[in-house]
């Protein structure tokens, strides 16, 4: 056999592209790859991972950049980027669509939208489809469709072959079914690249769109209304809420519906009768006016940041209630917020362990946010962050993949929960020599 050669668009760091190549959204954590490659196709990710193997080096794989941890880049190393493989094709005699693992939410969005079929998928332009969908996929159509990983028919993905090659394989329910079902929340970089996705769409057209804004002294009362309502209305209606700093002092929830508003208006009526709202709005709009409504901005745009997150399974207590609003009290600066998104509906419809995706009767996915402007305010951000999280452990339980969280020691359990045994089953036989590796890797059991 030949020697890998790579191949694809090659940046290193001689080239004046390098630190925008190299730069991922989380400004906090940098690191100095030696070559990054952007591959173009499926040869070149196969000959990008058949290089790394051959040469022995280090390598990473990336798609959106959006890693909280920064697990896609490493320092004198490879970064496979397969971003630049965007193409999304529609069947409409099957109702699926093939999605290559570059596109970026906002790009699935608006071409699916042409045909009028969408994906349950995030809220955030830039991020990418794939780790999104290997994680899970949790976003304002979760609770009718169900998780990303939910429509997923079938992956495309490049494993690793004997002691230095690469080959192409399909997963489905069919064919390399336990890879399949590691697939739909296993996290991605554990077993192979994935360069394509099979998933099921579903008709979409108009939707109807709700926020509601109160101020900090109805902090208890709107938010335990909330929780107590969210996970357990018309699974048609997906909402969250934001409870910012006290500095900010405001608490927003918001949320999508596929009906009309007059039947949202009547929904949303426990909301509307809480406290005083200092704001509202309601309105029916096509679905792609949603997606942008639903947007972050701060999302999309590189900064220092930490964040975690956790599950709730059940509505939280009083003194959890008091517990974030002491922390949000003590919030190193106003960008600071817990952000919380309702689950239950067809998230349900699964065991734990008929997929990967262990959380399935939560009713709350739950995240911690902060970022900085300033070096010197990184410690005091960084233990905010660790501090709440500690404090709501007793409420909480695990984290989502995709919220991955260096200081989660037991992170297998946190993330994978009782799934974790087979998922390194499933690394052993795709991955027995562990080449897809980095700190909160799924291992392979040893082989002889």
């Amino acid at each position: 056999m030949k020697k890998a050669k790579l191949t694809g668009r090659i940046v290193t760091p001689n080239n004046t592209a390098y630190d925008s190549a190299r730069e991922n959204l989380n400004l906090s954590i940098q690191k100095y790859p030696c070559i990054i490659v952007f591959c173009q196709n499926r040869e070149d990710v196969k000959n990008a991972l058949r290089w790394a193997r051959e040469k022995q080096v280090p390598f990473r794989v990336r798609s959106g950049r959006h890693s909280y941890e920064n697990f896609s880049l490493v320092n004198r190393g490879l970064i496979i980027d397969v971003s630049e493989m965007k193409g999304i094709h529609y069947r409409q005699d099957k109702q699926t669509a093939m999605i290559q693992a570059g596109a970026e939410l906002g790009l699935v969005y608006g071409q699916l939208w042409e045909d009028r079929v969408t994906l349950p998928a995030g809220t955030v332009y830039n991020v990418g489809l794939s780790g999104l969908a290997l994680g899970g996929g949790i976003g304002m159509l979760t609770r009718q469709f169900g998780l990303t990983c939910d429509s997923l028919e079938e992956v495309e993905i490049v494993v690793p072959s004997g002691k230095c090659g690469a080959k192409i394989i399909y997963a489905n329910r069919v064919e390399n079914s336990e890879l399949f079902w590691a697939c739909r929340g296993g996290g991605g970089g554990n077993f192979g690249i994935v360069t394509a996705f099979t998933f099921r769409v579903h008709p979409i057209k108009n939707v109807s769109i709700f926020s509601i804004t109160w101020g900090w002294d109805d902090f208890k009362e709107a938010y335990d209304t909330w929780q107590h309502w969210a996970p357990f209305t018309d699974k048609r209606l997906t909402s969250q809420i934001e409870l910012s700093a006290k500095q900010k002092g405001i608490i927003t929830a918001s949320g999508q519906f596929i009906g009309t508003p007059k039947k949202l208006v009547k929904l949303i009526e426990p909301l509307l009768q809480t406290g005083s709202p200092t704001d509202r709005q309601l309105e029916r709009v096509p679905f792609i006016e949603a997606v942008s409504f639903f947007n972050s901005p701060q999302g999309n745009r590189p900064l220092p940041f930490k964040r975690s997150g956790s599950f709730v399974y059940k509505p939280l207590p009083t003194e959890a209630i008091k517990t974030m609003k002491h922390y949000l009290e003590k919030a190193p600066n106003n960008n600071t917020t817990i952000w919380q998104q309702a689950l239950g509906g067809a998230v349900d419809n699964y065991e734990p362990d008929e997929t990967a995706y262990y959380h399935r009767h939560a009713i709350i996915a739950q995240e911690y946010n902060t970022s900085w402007d300033r070096r010197d305010e990184e410690q005091e951000n960084r233990c905010w962050v660790k501090h709440v999280r500690k404090a709501l452990s007793p409420y909480t339980k695990g984290d989502y993949v995709n919220w991955p969280d260096r200081n989660i020691k037991n992170w297998e359990h946190a993330y994978y929960g009782k799934n974790y045994e087979r998922l390194r089953e499933v690394k052993t036989h795709y991955d027995p020599f562990n080449v897809f590796c980095f700190s909160q890797s799924i291992r392979p059991f040893k082989t002889h």
